[in-house]
């Protein structure tokens, strides 16, 4: 009885704690509008239609439409779409990756699932996914920092403010479906509203009883396990998750030592609410989850002349490069359904991340210090150096420093969203309006440790002191808001939305001789920005086969805590049509991104020093276009579906000013240069054959050469990494209703490819891997 009081006195206070959360969006959007007159109208029609709305009998009878027959539901905060009718209903560009789809191939590298949505440019890197590269239509993708990444809505990245590149990023195979928003919707999910948002959904609680094994094994002793159990029962409902994702690598060091990784999650989830009603029906869940991670993972490529030779092999001097972290996240989330058209969800939640990338970084011959990505990009003019890294030759003590990057992570914070949406006399309404106070910040103590090598082998020399190399706190606290205005009337559709962002961004330098901390060389850094972020977009349905849409929006990128340092801003426009035409579908998108102050940012990851000063790279447009085509070869055959998918995309992308940078991915820039790791061709195309009974599926992928350094004209052969083709397979047979078989093949002709030249020298690609394994599921 006691519990029973508890539990309904803390939905009380959360419904109490919501309502006030209404008031204050209203406050809110007059805040804004004494910030920005020129948006003062756009504000002012949100607050009208959000408090009009509010005031109109919700309970009234409107007799059934083709607008009420799109069937619009809220949906749940942890979703951007939630299936793919909502997705290809958005004014803009949208793509859902559905439970089915990724179970089609199985694949645990977030990579190989993206090569199949269109405006997704990707660089690998180490073969398996574990640190995605990710750009959307031309942001720089280096560490996937310049878009907004999610998991079931909530920020992802390590900092995403003070330190967005992307160390730790969710375990794909655990998802039940990806997300991915471009255009101007995205508004909604900032901070970075460029390129898009990835929004990654996490096994749901079942909504009944659910138990699965999913269990693979294969080559390079690769293997997964992923269980999950779950259920709900009128007032409650629990999911328990466990998934191992390990590997002996596919690389080789001279003494045979392990290049994979061996990764673990744990996911906990619980819900309680109370009865379904009509009105004041509400939950509250929890969600704990906990990863760790170990892999033998370098930032040491290979020269092109060893590339061509034995392009899986690894230097000696990168013996004990390892990385290792743990990710620890908790969330509540409260829903509050005050009727079935208007809710309030709010959700608290805290990230932590540990991580520690022990690497080589540099390497000294006569007292003089070389970094690897100079050595290996021209190891003639630094054979010296380059010998100690092969191990060709013995070295001095310290002659091989190893950096600890010893770096936790800390994101926290509240958001709230609103959500109400109503009827007219043939037209739907829906305005949502966003609150999120934040606070990230990265903790980096650092330090070297000096190594000799001995007939190729290894020897700790000088164990550096924690805290020598980097002692600081990078941070940021941030509030951002946005309101979002639907009307469907008739065929036409309109969405304008406008975002707050409000960063104030920090940094304490405690010096490299003030291990302790105490102060006593403190060096203070602060910079702060405020911006609105308008957008809207517009969607008309000709018929039920054809729809064209267009949408513009700013884009925003936050600046580094240098004072002064202005954000990355840019005008994005997009025009698209979506279409059905005799069993073909399909859309097909243009856009154009023109940046007023693009931001470089010195990553270790591109070859850099690791700092992650940003730097304005000026003007520079991106524009291309996306196409999406679906067909069914054998749509009149009740037995058997022959479903193909051809996606493409082409990104075009020019400096309009010159500059030059000490960052090796940039270089010297003329007005007209192109922007590196951006493929200007790309495509997918995957054929399908499926029965009830066993499903095959084929898919092949063209990733167009690319340049590693900005320029034009013909790419020079060692600032280049060449086009590819891969080909995957994969089967799947039923063998009842609980059991299925799996034969999945990764790079079926066993092609040898380049990926990468970062962070130092050439990276192979994945060779050819076959997994077998089995799926159960009660």
């Amino acid at each position: 009885m006691t519990s029973k009081i508890l539990f309904v006195f803390i939905l009380n206070k959360l419904w109490i704690y919501n309502f006030l959360l209404y008031i204050c969006a209203n406050k809110l959007i007059l805040f804004l509008i004494s910030l920005n007159k020129m948006n003062t109208k756009l504000s002012f029609i949100f607050i009208a239609i959000f408090s009009i709305g509010y005031a109109q009998n919700k309970q009234q009878t409107i007799p059934k439409d083709s607008i009420q027959q799109l069937d619009e539901v809220i949906l749940s905060a942890s979703v951007i779409f939630g299936n793919k009718f909502v997705a290809k209903n958005r004014t803009g560009s949208s793509y859902y990756v559905s439970p089915n789809e990724l179970k089609k191939f199985g694949y645990t590298d977030i990579n190989r699932i993206l090569r199949n949505v269109p405006g997704v440019n990707i660089y690998e890197e180490d073969g398996f996914g574990l640190r995605p590269n990710i750009s959307l239509r031309g942001t720089s993708p280096e560490r996937s920092s310049k878009i907004t990444l999610m998991e079931d809505g909530v920020l992802i990245a390590p900092a995403p403010y003070s330190a967005p590149a992307a160390y730790y990023f969710p375990t794909v195979a655990r998802m039940q479906a990806i997300e991915i928003l471009k255009g101007s919707s995205q508004v909604q999910y900032g901070p970075f509203t460029t390129g898009g948002a990835i929004n990654m959904v996490s096994t749901q609680i079942p909504d009944s009883f659910s138990a699965n094994i999913n269990a693979s094994y294969g080559s390079f002793n690769g293997s997964k396990l992923h269980t999950s159990l779950g259920g709900s029962k009128q007032n409650f409902g629990y999911l328990i998750e466990y998934l191992n994702y390990s590997s002996d690598g596919f690389k080789n060091l001279p003494n045979n030592a392990n290049t994979g990784f061996d990764k673990n999650d744990i996911v906990a989830k619980f819900r309680i609410n109370t009865n379904p009603k009509p009105r004041f029906s509400q939950s509250i869940e929890f969600k704990f989850q906990y990863s760790d991670e170990v892999a033998n993972e370098t930032y040491l490529g290979l020269t092109d002349a060893d590339f061509k030779s034995n392009p899986f092999d690894r230097y000696a001097a990168s013996e004990k490069d390892n990385f290792k972290a743990d990710h620890l996240q908790f969330t509540a989330t409260h829903i509050l359904n005050i009727t079935k058209d208007f809710r309030i969800t709010t959700t608290g939640y805290y990230n932590n991340f540990s991580r520690n990338w022990y690497k080589l970084n540099d390497v000294v011959v006569n007292g003089t210090k070389v970094g690897i990505n100079s050595i290996l990009t021209n190891p003639l003019t630094y054979s010296d150096y380059f010998d100690v890294i092969n191990g060709t030759t013995n070295s001095d003590a310290n002659s091989l420093l190893v950096k600890a990057n010893n770096r936790n992570y800390i994101s926290k914070g509240v958001q709230t969203k609103l959500d109400y949406h109503w009827y007219g006399k043939n037209a739907f309404h829906d305005i949502e309006i966003g609150l999120r106070m934040h606070y990230d910040e990265e903790d980096r103590f650092q330090w070297l440790d000096g190594f000799n090598i001995i007939n190729g082998i290894m020897n700790l020399t000088n164990p550096g002191t924690q805290g020598t190399d980097a002692n600081r706190i990078s941070s940021a606290n941030a509030f951002s808001a946005f309101a979002m205005y639907k009307l469907k009337y008739n065929k036409l559709t309109i969405t304008p939305g406008l975002r707050y962002e409000n960063i104030d961004l920090a940094r304490k330098d405690y010096g490299k001789n003030d291990v302790n901390r105490t102060g006593s060389n403190l060096l203070l850094r602060n910079n702060k920005v405020g911006v609105l972020i308008p957008g809207i977009g517009i969607n008309y349905k000709i018929n039920n086969d054809f729809s064209t849409f267009a949408s513009v929006h700013k884009g925003f990128s936050p600046p580094s805590n240098l004072e002064g340092q202005k954000a990355e801003e840019s005008v994005n426009i997009e025009l698209g049509t979506r279409f059905t035409t005799k069993g073909l579908r399909g859309e097909i998108i243009a856009f154009n991104n023109q940046y007023s102050n693009l931001l470089g940012s010195d990553l270790a990851a591109t070859g850099g020093t690791g700092s992650l000063e940003q730097f304005n790279a000026g003007e520079v447009r991106v524009n291309g276009f996306e196409m999406l085509l679906n067909y069914d070869l054998v749509k009149t055959n009740a037995n058997y579906k022959l479903p193909i998918t051809f996606a493409y995309t082409f990104t075009n992308s020019k400096f309009l000013n010159s500059f030059d940078s000490d960052d090796s991915l940039w270089g010297e820039v003329n007005i007209g240069d192109q922007l590196p790791y951006i493929a200007k061709h790309q495509f997918n195309t995957t054929l399908s054959l499926e029965h009830k009974d066993f499903e095959l599926s084929l898919s092949g992928r063209f990733n167009g050469a690319f340049r590693t350094k900005a320029g034009s004209g013909t790419i020079p052969e060692n600032e280049k990494v060449a086009s590819n083709f891969i080909i995957d397979l994969s089967g799947r047979y039923r063998v009842n209703k609980n059991t299925a078989l799996t034969l999945n093949f990764v790079n079926l002709l066993d092609s040898t490819y380049a990926v990468s030249r970062v962070p130092a020298g050439l990276r192979p690609g994945l060779p050819f891997g076959i997994f077998g394994g089995f799926e159960f599921k009660l």
